[in-house]
């Protein structure tokens, strides 16, 4: 048919099924190898995601998801296994797939596909979303770092479902809202492209006290 390409996630469970064991799991890694070999054979590219909504049920139960800072040290790990066992077959990755739907923290299931996170009546929930965003920040960025020094040949991105929202009218207030909605969505590429957090979200932080920890790792 002519792929010059496939997009495709290495299950986080395949290679450490509970998320915390200190050894990968040999066949998960094996299922691979024969995977990437196949496409390669027939001179299609590999573009692997990483974290594609199936991190490990034993995080979530034990750990609380990406709520816990311990899981970036976990997601490090797994992703260093594999970049080390598919450093010559895969050059393009992503750490996390459509990592800003855990925005719409009105709506349960995002956070539980996208970090494992069950929001209890006792908490706040947009508060606990940057705090499990600025963990994934982190982690991504270790990754980045991980990917550069065991195959600097390689190319790591990430990857949203960014939707495009329009003023209702020409309104001057229908206009700010819609950029002010669309800068909501703007933090998850500024961040992981730049680097920092732009001084608009920390404003907006600010003025509505939204309080989490966001140190450098």
């Amino acid at each position: 048919m002519g792929f010059k390409c496939f997009r495709t996630s290495i299950a986080w469970t395949r290679i450490f099924p509970l998320g915390d064991e200190a050894q990968p799991n040999e066949e998960g890694l094996k299922f691979y190898d024969d995977m990437f070999d196949e496409l390669l054979k027939y001179n299609i590219e590999p573009v692997i995601t990483l974290s594609h909504f199936e991190m490990p049920l034993h995080l979530v139960q034990q750990y609380g998801g990406w709520t816990s800072r311990k899981v970036v040290d976990f997601f490090v790990r797994f992703a260093e296994v594999v970049f080390e066992r598919y450093k010559h077959k895969v050059k393009y990755w992503m750490t996390f797939n459509e990592i800003n739907n855990q925005r719409n923290w009105r709506a349960p299931l995002f956070g539980y596909c996208c970090s494992g996170v069950v929001y209890t009546e006792h908490e706040n929930p947009e508060e606990t979303m940057y705090q499990v965003l600025h963990h994934q920040f982190v982690a991504s960025a270790l990754a980045v770092k991980a990917a550069r020094r065991i195959n600097p040949e390689m190319q790591v991105g990430c990857m949203l479902a960014m939707v495009a929202l329009y003023p209702f009218s020409c309104k001057p207030e229908d206009v700010m809202f819609a950029q002010e909605s669309m800068r909501e969505r703007y933090v998850f590429t500024d961040v992981q492209l730049r680097g920092y957090y732009p001084t608009y979200v920390l404003n907006e932080w600010e003025r509505r006290r939204l309080q989490h920890q966001n140190g450098r790792g």
